[in-house]
């Protein structure tokens, strides 16, 4: 799939069909989404696929922070890839300082990055993926076990779209650039 196709394509999608996707296939996507670029390319973002239905049913009743929309998508979902990130080492130096204003705060632009490469990734080769934010970051931890030293960062469903969602509208490149 040509890249422009890919990301003008490629959609948030909330209903999968039944069928899990196969351990080659996300490892073809972790192979791709490995070359996401990192501060000083640290590599900390680490995937966690969880696959045990009742473990996605907890995060689904109990981590989400009530939030409909993910309970709903976390009901049918098969399964979850829990994007981590290993702390202390996006935005640092050697010596514990920080590099930069942001301070810690570039873990989770590393975490962006990482995740929409997963997305696209996962796109070309007919997954789809919806990308959560609203969750409760120690809950998941615990349910999960990620291990010390380790934060959440993002949750994607994962699965064979049961459709196509209709692309939304977007604003025009005069609406978002500015030359200065």
């Amino acid at each position: 799939m040509e890249l422009a196709t890919c990301i003008k394509e490629r959609r948030s999608v909330r209903r999968f069909t039944e069928e899990k996707v196969d351990h080659e296939t996300i490892e073809k996507i972790i192979d791709l989404a490995r070359f996401a670029p990192s501060w000083k390319n640290t590599q900390t973002t680490r995937y966690y696929v969880v696959e045990d239905e009742e473990k996605i049913r907890k995060i689904g009743e109990e981590a989400v922070l009530g939030f409909e929309g993910n309970q709903k998508t976390l009901a049918k979902a098969k399964q979850l890839v829990v994007i981590a990130t290993v702390n202390k080492r996006c935005g640092y130096e050697r010596d514990g300082s920080y590099t930069t204003s942001k301070e810690d705060r570039w873990e989770m632009f590393d975490a962006g990055i990482a995740s929409q490469t997963f997305s696209l990734a996962a796109h070309s080769l007919g997954v789809g993926s919806v990308m959560m934010g609203i969750f409760d970051e120690a809950k998941i931890a615990e349910i999960i076990d990620l291990p010390e030293g380790q934060s959440v960062s993002c949750l994607l469903a994962i699965g064979y779209p049961k459709f196509t969602p209709d692309p939304v509208p977007r604003k025009e490149v005069a609406d978002l650039l500015q030359y200065r």
